[in-house]
């Protein structure tokens, strides 16, 4: 049993979970949300550092749901057009929660349920939730387990795995806000970022693309060599215009089946580096554009880009779009996926 953290509005109590390994990196989790709360790694000092954003208490955590702060997004992250989708001839209704699109899967997401614990070492967590027929609108009864493992080579790998009883869309996704300089240093525009992407999918409104996916040459969504996070961020390119910032998924240059090389990102006062690796088609990109004002933890006041958020996933709306790879799973097939975190200096 983990350390209390409070109880919801119905009365559930949730616990936090700590994990770690022998050279100094430490990651605090709570059963709401399957969400890490604290990840702590050493910088270039060999202090330690929290490099994800997040909140202090539970109440928190389930007043603001926007934020989705380092917790587990399902069964559908990202947005979906229109609040609906079409599977084998049947039309499903989502909720509309964002413009009358679905975003995160809509008002009830995974990230406000308590999630069960399914084991609990001194270096990993496996939690498990489980997900009826017609929840959320998605069709298929599904029960998913979600792991979190710290390794000695300082990385944070998430491992998801599900089965369905009929065929749905599972594209699952981590929500962690990362500032490598630490949670309360301020904005991430001054830390590098490199993608391995050489296209990105355009966005036509309310961040749904338009089905094409463009080279980035050219553009400031050109991320394959590292560059400053705030070089082009205030660009008046239409796309990073509309969003005030990058909101924007990435087509990855896969090479292989499994985790590969996705990104790199490098923060020069801590020295802490961050590599992602991950076996999805997809990595959206969220400079948290409209962050300003939220309060965090330790009484932190979070502002605009004051954090950055690399998300593996299918692309946003793939459900609805053919030119995109289906997130669509069949009834008995076993969906899994794993992306993985790693800090060095």
């Amino acid at each position: 049993m983990g350390q209390t953290f409070g109880q919801t509005r119905d009365g559930q109590e949730a616990f936090l979970y700590e994990i770690c390994n022998s050279n100094g990196m430490e990651i605090v989790l709570t059963d709401f949300g399957a969400t890490v709360v604290r990840l702590l790694v050493p910088d270039k000092h060999g202090a330690k550092r929290d490099v994800v954003l997040g909140y202090d208490t539970l109440r928190e955590y389930e007043k603001f749901w926007q934020g989705c702060f380092g917790a587990i997004v399902g069964r559908n992250c990202n947005r979906i057009a229109g609040a609906k989708m079409e599977i084998d001839g049947v039309t499903y209704a989502l909720d509309p929660n964002d413009h009358g699109n679905t975003l995160h899967s809509g008002f009830d997401g995974w990230n406000k349920r308590i999630w069960k614990v399914r084991e609990h070492t001194k270096d990993s967590v496996t939690f498990t939730l489980a997900s009826a027929h017609l929840d959320q609108g998605f069709p298929g009864n599904l029960t998913v387990d979600v792991t979190y493992q710290v390794t000695e080579d300082n990385t944070m790998r998430i491992s998801y795995h599900g089965v369905p009883d009929r065929k749905t869309v599972i594209n699952m996704t981590n929500h962690c806000y990362f500032n490598l300089n630490g949670q309360e240093s301020g904005d991430v525009l001054g830390q590098e970022l490199m993608i391995h992407a050489s296209h990105y999918t355009p966005l036509q409104k309310r961040g749904i693309p338009s089905g094409e996916i463009a080279a980035v040459e050219g553009t400031p969504f050109d991320f394959r060599t590292a560059k400053l996070i705030g070089r082009d961020i205030h660009s008046k390119d239409p796309q990073v215009a509309a969003c005030d910032g990058y909101d924007h998924n990435f087509a990855l240059d896969k090479t292989k089946e499994g985790q590969e090389l996705a990104a790199t990102a490098y923060a020069e006062e801590s020295g802490i580096h961050m590599e992602v690796y991950t076996d999805c088609p997809g990595l959206q990109l969220y400079t948290a554009n409209g962050l300003k004002g939220a309060k965090g933890k330790n009484g932190v006041t979070y502002p605009n880009y004051g954090a950055f958020c690399l998300e593996a996933q299918y692309f946003p709306n793939a459900i609805n779009e053919p030119n995109f790879v289906s997130p669509l799973v069949d009834a008995g097939e076993t969906y899994e996926s794993s992306t993985s975190y790693h800090f060095f200096v």
